[in-house]
């Protein structure tokens, strides 16, 4: 079934790719082999994170619930439980002792990991929630929704800093701070990727090409060798754009289905890509 969500590890070792058919798989990020498969959700899983050191994998699913996973043991070591509608989005915060979560109910929750408990439920959204993430001091906390807005809150207090919204407000599918946080990158569901600059709230740099009208693909940034914005299309591509002049440097082809989800290596010139049903691969793009 479908891929939904793909990430490296932190030191690029592994790569972690989580599916609608329930299961976490964990490959050689480097041979492609695969290493281990983790089975506990009793429903598909949307979106999977790192723990900064990365001893501990993260998943949300559309059970509603939140797993915990030892990369050491490679076996469940707690479940958080609190949406009360499947959990679409998470997020470690730097230090890994925070976990941040949206879902379906239309809340963003902050979790500690530690305790296993709910610290606090942020009534973020008028919509599902469809990305969270912290920024790189963890200081900071930025969601979109499918209600068209993207909030900036203060991670510590859960206030809400700031409301970033279009003028057409399409659904927002995706979001990240930019490494240096000044900015937050948001793909929308009207094949625009906007650069938006956090102090002005202005968006200063827009990203076309590519086609997203009805899922939430993803987009992230890869700085390991020039400054690039990748994401994945519903036409089977892969587009990537140089950040600042914003024109598309190449076009990646070989899938044959939606690509759903993209992941950059921390450190070498490496995309993962993968695909929904029709094609159910999963692709490693290097830069020779």
């Amino acid at each position: 079934m479908s891929i939904s969500t793909l990430k490296f590890s932190p030191n690029g070792s592994m790569l972690a790719s989580a599916a609608a058919d329930k299961l976490i798989k964990l490959w050689d990020a480097y041979t492609g082999e695969i290493i281990q498969t983790l089975s506990g959700h009793a429903e598909g899983i949307n979106d999977i994170a790192w723990s900064a050191d990365g001893e501990y994998l993260a998943s949300a699913s559309d059970d509603k619930s939140i797993i915990l996973w030892s990369m050491d043991l490679f076996e469940r070591v707690n479940t958080l439980e609190g949406h009360t509608n499947f959990v679409f989005c998470l997020n470690y915060n730097p230090r890994s002792n925070l976990l941040v979560s949206g879902g379906y109910d239309e809340t963003v929750r902050i979790w500690d990991v530690a305790r296993g408990k709910s610290l606090r439920v942020l009534p973020a959204h008028s919509d599902p929630v469809t990305a969270v993430s912290f920024n790189h001091d963890g200081t900071l906390i930025v969601s979109c929704a499918m209600d068209g807005l993207i909030r900036i809150w203060d991670a510590e207090t859960g206030q809400c800093l700031k409301t970033l919204v279009d003028d057409d407000n399409p659904i927002c599918s995706h979001v990240k701070f930019a490494p240096n946080s000044r900015f937050v990158l948001a793909g929308t569901q009207d094949s625009t990727l906007r650069l938006w600059n956090c102090q002005s709230s202005r968006c200063v740099k827009t990203y076309t090409g590519h086609s997203n009208r009805t899922y939430c693909l993803t987009a992230c940034f890869s700085v390991t060798k020039g400054h690039y914005i990748i994401s994945g299309s519903e036409d089977a591509k892969i587009f990537i754009w140089d950040l600042q002049t914003r024109d598309v440097i190449q076009v990646l082809e070989g899938h044959r289905d939606v690509v759903l989800a993209v992941a950059t290596h921390p450190n070498q010139n490496i995309i993962a890509s993968s695909s929904m049903e029709k094609d159910l691969t999963i692709r490693l793009w290097v830069d020779e």
